[in-house]
């Protein structure tokens, strides 16, 4: 069933406003949540983030204070919004419980928008953070199970595997190799243009709770460590994704862009939502962000004599997102792109670095010692107290030097010698349209 957003008949911004009884939700029930109901409302939350931050930051560079006021208007909405969506989570949930559906959805989000991406551009930089996000949920849950006996395959639903992937000792890059080349809006597909802003919004989402949490985890010195790596890494992620966004675009377009892509996660989330009582909430964000997607539609034309249609078409939405198990793909990346890294705009095999390239001299600055890197200290406690690290596999990790149970791989992605040439088959830059990948159906 089609569904366009500028067919719909908005309902004034005035009557979305909510009381207080209205604004604080019930809160989901987490022995009994489905994994992907925890996802979207993470989605959400980040998405709603995103959209208040664009929009003070359009306030900071505007000098119409009628512009300004319209805004706010907006704004004050999606600051309620996010208040809501945020509290669905419920007070028995822990920081690291909440953090393991964080990189749920980091995988399986990353995983759909890969399989169904047609710029080659944008696949090579989403199959490349996925290996990272899914190597962080495999970190996570070590630390969950160590320290609260927790065993995270029931928080992910048997869903999303728990393995290493690329190791996050690996990940970390020196700064100026976080950049890809943006699209071009006029050139992109609507699809493209929606995947680059959502998952933008939803890594930094990740982020900005790693950044906040971090000092707010209480049961151990390693976990806070761990939270401080980990969000090194999504500061890379996010710098890599918001490159890919236009920089050409106007803010009005930009305005527009985000309200388009809000309705659309709104809509994908009421099409795709179990849980009753949290789809009613779907459906009344759904109701509000009509209401300013119409509002941001006025403005383009009335600041700039610019038609929605010049921004994304005619309207109408594509496929909607649908989170689902993504095993079999996350499976055949890992195995035939773990070995890549970043060279400027590139992902490049990490074969191909020269020895003095600065991506070894970041390593040795930020990793050494070994011993005292977060990510590789909590596996080695793990192994340490119960004799092999925590996982939840199908089947064995499709990289066989992966497949150690008492000794954490600290070398594939930054020891060249280490990493074999299989993990860089394909997935790079130049034949990122020949590698297949999105073939893959779970």
């Amino acid at each position: 069933m089609s569904f366009n957003p500028f067919m719909e008949k908005p309902v004034p911004i005035e009557e979305t406003f909510l009381n207080w009884n209205k604004l604080y939700p019930i809160p989901y029930c987490k022995e009994t949540v489905d994994p992907y109901t925890k996802c979207r409302i993470i989605l959400m939350n980040g998405t709603e983030f995103e959209a208040q931050w664009f929009s003070r930051n359009f306030s900071r560079h505007c000098c119409d204070n009628d512009l300004r006021r319209e805004l706010a208007m907006v704004r004050r909405v999606e600051q309620q919004q996010q208040k809501r969506i945020s509290c669905l989570k419920p007070k028995d949930e822990t920081i690291l419980e909440h953090t393991i559906s964080y990189e749920q959805l980091a995988v399986d989000l990353t995983s759909v928008l890969a399989k169904q991406e047609t710029d080659c551009n944008v696949i090579d930089a989403l199959n490349f953070a996925l290996l990272e996000d899914f190597d962080h949920l495999y970190r996570y849950s070590n630390l969950l199970h160590l320290e609260y006996g927790i065993y995270p395959e029931k928080l992910v639903g048997g869903y999303t595997e728990i393995t290493p992937g690329r190791p996050t000792i690996s990940e970390h890059r020196y700064p100026k190799d976080s950049i890809f080349f943006p699209i071009q809006n006029g050139k992109a597909s609507l699809l493209t243009k929606l995947n680059v802003n959502i998952i933008t919004a939803a890594e930094q989402q990740t982020m900005n709770y790693y950044m906040n949490v971090a000092n707010l985890y209480q049961v151990s010195d390693i976990g806070r460590k761990l939270y401080q790596e980990i969000g090194m890494i999504e500061e890379e992620h996010v710098s890599q994704y918001e490159s890919l966004i236009d920089p050409d675009a106007t803010w009005l377009e930009s305005l527009l862009m985000h309200e388009y892509t809000e309705c659309y996660l709104y809509y994908s989330c009421m099409m795709t939502e179990c849980d009753a009582s949290i789809r009613r909430i779907w459906e009344d964000c759904l109701t509000q962000e009509i209401s300013h997607l119409h509002k941001a539609k006025e403005l383009l034309w009335k600041y700039e004599q610019k038609e929605y249609q010049q921004v994304v078409g005619e309207g109408t939405f594509p496929e909607i997102l649908a989170l689902r198990p993504n095993i079999r793909y996350v499976r055949k990346v890992l195995e035939t792109t773990a070995g890549n890294t970043q060279k400027k705009e590139c992902v490049v095999a990490l074969g191909t670095l020269e020895q003095d390239d600065p991506f070894y001299r970041y390593q040795c600055r930020v990793n050494t010692p070994l011993d005292s890197v977060p990510s590789h200290d909590i596996i080695d406690r793990h192994i340490r107290c119960c004799g092999c690290d925590y996982r939840y596999e199908t089947a064995p990790n499709p990289i066989p030097s992966l497949r150690g149970r008492t000794c954490d791989n600290v070398a594939l992605g930054r020891v060249s010698a280490q990493t074999p040439a299989f993990t860089s088959s394909c997935g790079t830059t130049e034949n990122a349209c020949r590698c297949n990948l999105t073939c893959i159906r779970d």
